[in-house]
Parts: C-alpha cells; sequence; structure tokens
C-alpha cells in the first residue's frame, strides 16, 4: 500500500486513514496528524458557534433597537440561527 502523505494532498490522505481505520490496519496510520484533525474540527466547531451567535445578537438586537426598518430578512436570520442552536445539542 503506498502511504499518502497529508503535506501532499489531504482529501487523499483523509480518505486512506478512513480506510485504515475500517480495515483496523491500526498501526498504519498517521496519529499526530489524526489528533490535530480532530483538534482543528472542535475548533472549527467553536468558531462557528462563536459566529452564529453573533449574527443572532446582532440581529435581535437590530429587531429590538430599530423597528421601522424589521423585515422578512431579518426574521429569516433570526429563525435560522436559532433553529441551528437546538440542533447542535441534540447531535
Amino acid at each position: 500500500m503506498t502511504t499518502i502523505r497529508y503535506e501532499t494532498d489531504i482529501v487523499a490522505w483523509a480518505n486512506q486513514q478512513a480506510w485504515l481505520v475500517r480495515n483496523k490496519k491500526l498501526d498504519l496510520l498517521d496519529l499526530e496528524h489524526i489528533a490535530e484533525e480532530i483538534e482543528d474540527v472542535g475548533k472549527s466547531e467553536q468558531r462557528e458557534l462563536a459566529n452564529r451567535m453573533a449574527v443572532l445578537l446582532q440581529h435581535l438586537l437590530k429587531w429590538q433597537y430599530q423597528p421601522a426598518r424589521q423585515g422578512t430578512s431579518w426574521q429569516l436570520m433570526i429563525k435560522n440561527q436559532h433553529d441551528w442552536f437546538p440542533a447542535i445539542f441534540k447531535e
């Protein structure tokens, strides 16, 4: 089996690592890079949560303090952001 380098093609590397796990070839895993990727996923999720919270807060403040400008787009943005939060806690 040809080993795909993380630095060369991350998508091919990830597919190969998944294949190795599914086929229980654990001694061939690139554990250091797998650990880095797992940490990065956690950081990415935290950034996503912070961004969505900021967007929701912005629109809620606009809704409250600019009632003359309330529109469908703000209402939909608030609903979409609000709906996203329960989904992350159900998983």
